[in-house]
């Protein structure tokens, strides 16, 4: 059988490419809401960042999330995702490493 086609996605901040799963994925809705989205399915724009909180800073200095997003992400969005994105990471990390561990089996 042949291997199974890992999909790739590039960091906005750090611009590494890495396995889809070991991204999250920050979307902007039809709306205009943006958010954090984890299970990488709702619907709207996507933009990838490492779960690393310096690759978070480095896309808020560089103003990265705008230009992915095609749309002016206001300084209280990247507060409210800072917040996410801190509450996120541990469960993020955690839900990575049991994908690594079923791998593995």
């Amino acid at each position: 059988m042949k291997p199974r086609k890992i999909p790739l996605r590039k960091c906005v901040a750090c611009q590494q490419m890495m396995p889809k799963k070991s991204l999250i994925r920050v979307v902007r809705s039809p709306e205009g809401e943006v958010s954090i989205d984890l299970t990488g399915k709702k619907s709207g724009r996507g933009a990838y960042l490492c779960g690393q909180v310096a690759c978070f800073k480095l896309a808020h200095k560089n103003r990265a999330l705008d230009r992915a997003l095609k749309a002016p992400v206001g300084p209280e969005v990247y507060e409210q995702l800072a917040r996410d994105f801190l509450a996120v990471e541990e469960e993020f990390i955690s839900s990575r490493d049991r994908d690594e561990e079923d791998g593995d089996e």
